[in-house]
């Protein structure tokens, strides 16, 4: 498995333009559970943003809000909870899973009432993942991850897939990004969420991963990482430009 996860590594940091990318495991060492999620950008207006935490949810702001274009696909909260819940996602549909559950429904019903981004013609996917927690030390929570994605024969449809992970194994974690590579159009994630290693915890995880996206179209990155018994959680965060 530690094998294959650093192969996959080795992938993604070969890779020009994975775009949006989610991560959920947890960490070596002190196996908390943890979710990472990135953003990057080709374009001055995917460029024009940053990562802010605004009580205790993950938050895209714009750097600039002069120069914003389609707010509706940069703009908004990446990483909520509710309870032991946490989700993150690579657009608004965060709170349409979120008010979902709130309301006592589950993820699934919530995400068959979004589809994909309909930004022709990259149609890029709507990705999410959530990790459920509970108290007294708990560590086989409930974790999931989805991709909502084009059909290629008829990019007005999605095609959805969701995966649910029975127990996550301390030191490695689920990625699912929204691109192959960089082309244009730009090529949709195909395949299933792939394995990786999770090595260090906090600051260094985070900066472990920032060396590995492209230096060029790297935004920005979020890492929370979760107490499995407390449900505590805490967000790192490394943007590669702010407001001044």
């Amino acid at each position: 498995m530690h094998e294959l996860a650093k192969n996959n590594l080795a992938l993604l940091e070969a890779n020009p333009y994975p775009g949006r990318g989610i991560v959920i495991g947890r960490t070596a060492g002190q196996g908390a559970f943890c979710q990472l999620y990135w953003i990057m950008g080709r374009s001055a207006n995917s460029r024009n943003r940053y990562f802010a935490v605004e009580e205790g949810r993950l938050k895209t702001r714009p750097i600039d809000p002069a120069k914003v274009e389609n707010p509706d696909l940069i703009i908004y909260t990446a990483m909520d909870r509710h309870l032991g819940q946490h989700v993150v996602s690579n657009g608004d549909h965060t709170d349409t899973v979120m008010e979902a559950l709130r309301g006592g429904g589950e993820y699934r019903a919530a995400l068959r009432q979004r589809s994909h981004e309909h930004d022709a013609p990259h149609y890029t996917p709507r990705i999410s993942a959530g990790i459920e927690v509970g108290g007294s030390g708990n560590h086989s929570p409930r974790a999931w991850m989805s991709i909502l994605k084009a059909d290629p024969d008829d990019p007005g449809r999605s095609i959805r897939a969701y995966y649910e992970y029975e127990s996550l194994h301390e030191g490695f974690g689920w990625c699912i990004t929204t691109y192959r590579g960089d082309d244009d159009p730009l090529p949709s994630f195909s395949g299933e969420p792939y394995l990786l290693p999770l090595e260090g915890t906090g600051e260094g995880l985070l900066e472990s991963f920032w060396g590995i996206l492209d230096t060029d179209n790297r935004v920005a990155l979020a890492l929370k990482t979760i107490d499995g018994s407390t449900c505590d959680a805490i967000l790192h965060i490394k943007n590669a430009r702010e407001p001044e």
